[in-house]
């Protein structure tokens, strides 16, 4: 399975409420490692040193400090483009955090825009 593919299989299942979750990279062909890494520079693929997987991956669903999900899913779809196969592991998903805004001295409008967008 292509690993786009496999990244959507993985985001659908999930429940509406992640709010990140980590995944590890492998590719099958380790001469194209460096070819592989300039495709992943969009969504901040950590590498590995000295380990079973190649990279890291860290996906923000709606905030935080991680690659969106669209970023991701672009770099391994690059990688499928390139013919550069691999495969996916889940590790980690956290799910229920809620973002913190500093709301002192924001005007109305921008506190009801702010509570629109946690609704959804």
């Amino acid at each position: 399975m292509p690993l786009a593919d496999s990244f959507n299989q993985i985001v659908d299942s999930l429940p509406d409420d992640w709010t990140d979750l980590e995944l590890d990279l492998r590719i099958l062909e380790e001469r194209r490692y460096v070819e592989a890494a300039v495709f992943l520079v969009t969504c901040n693929a950590q590498p590995y040193s000295k380990h079973d997987w190649h990279w890291r991956l860290i996906v923000a669903h709606r905030f935080g400090h991680a690659a969106a999900a669209p970023a991701v899913h672009t770099g391994l779809k690059l990688l499928d483009e390139a013919g550069i196969a691999g495969e996916l592991a889940l590790r980690e998903v956290r799910t229920g955090r809620a973002e913190v805004t500093q709301m002192w001295g924001r005007t109305e409008s921008v506190r009801e825009e702010q509570r629109k967008l946690r609704a959804q």
